[in-house]
């Protein structure tokens, strides 16, 4: 009982700060857009993960950045079977400098939720970021094919693709 309390007041705390920097998102500077890597997926109903490869489109041009990482529930309940998603993400941060190669390297943590029964979709409210300091915010709009419910602390880490 002590655990569920603390995992719903650490959600409840992520959301709160997440409506927060809403309120002030900063510059917008483009779309992070992650498919699931087929078959990388494991869950254990209060711990899931999965590979993505993710790419980052700036609204003010250049080559886009490729990514590759981690996503999943860190704590919380996954209930999801055959389900395959893709996970679009407005960047935001404090300035427009996205000079670096892949600016959006880093940990990203906050609220997830998902239904689906066939399709199915979710939202995210992450917040992190490299050493730029950017941030996924306020929220991502996640399509998935597949059977269940999600929810919990979710999580993702982004590194330059190979």
């Amino acid at each position: 009982m002590r655990k569920t309390t603390l995992a719903l007041a650490l959600m409840l705390a992520v959301a709160a700060a997440s409506a927060a920097l809403a309120a002030d998102p900063g510059v917008k500077l483009g779309v992070l857009r992650c498919e699931q890597v087929p078959g990388s997926g494991i869950n254990l109903l209060i711990h899931s993960t999965v590979n993505v490869r993710c790419q980052f489109t700036s609204v003010i041009g250049g080559t886009p950045a490729r990514y590759q990482g981690e996503t999943g529930i860190g704590l919380g309940i996954d209930l999801n079977w055959n389900k395959t998603e893709t996970i679009a993400f407005t960047v935001f941060g404090a300035t427009a400098n996205v000079a670096s190669s892949h600016p959006l390297a880093g940990k990203y943590v906050g609220g997830r939720a998902s239904a689906s029964a066939g399709v199915g979709a979710g939202v995210q409210a992450l917040v992190g970021g490299g050493s730029n300091h950017f941030t996924l915010q306020p929220l991502a709009i996640e399509s998935a094919r597949g059977v269940g419910v999600a929810a919990g602390l979710g999580y993702l880490y982004l590194e330059p693709a190979r």
